[in-house]
């Protein structure tokens, strides 16, 4: 879910910005850009790399077997 608006795409020499890849991955504002000692290009290069919370949420509920003894899975 978006609960901010967008920052803009690209920057004043229009290179994408990391910030707008963290806010497309749906993370918190400065998951990655806010780590100390990383550069734009290592921050891009780490949002590239990353999984996107919500598409592994739903793999995760699409892959796994229901455990059996587990009354929340149960009725689920």
């Amino acid at each position: 879910m978006l609960t901010r608006p967008a920052p803009p795409p690209t920057d004043a020499a229009g290179r994408l910005r990391a910030d707008f890849v963290e806010w497309m991955q749906g993370l918190e504002p400065g998951w990655v850009t806010a780590t100390p000692g990383l550069g734009r290009p290592a921050q891009l290069t780490a949002l590239g790399n990353g999984v996107v919370p919500q598409q592994a949420s739903r793999v995760v509920q699409l892959l796994a077997p229901p455990f059996p003894r587990c009354p929340r899975c149960a009725t689920a």
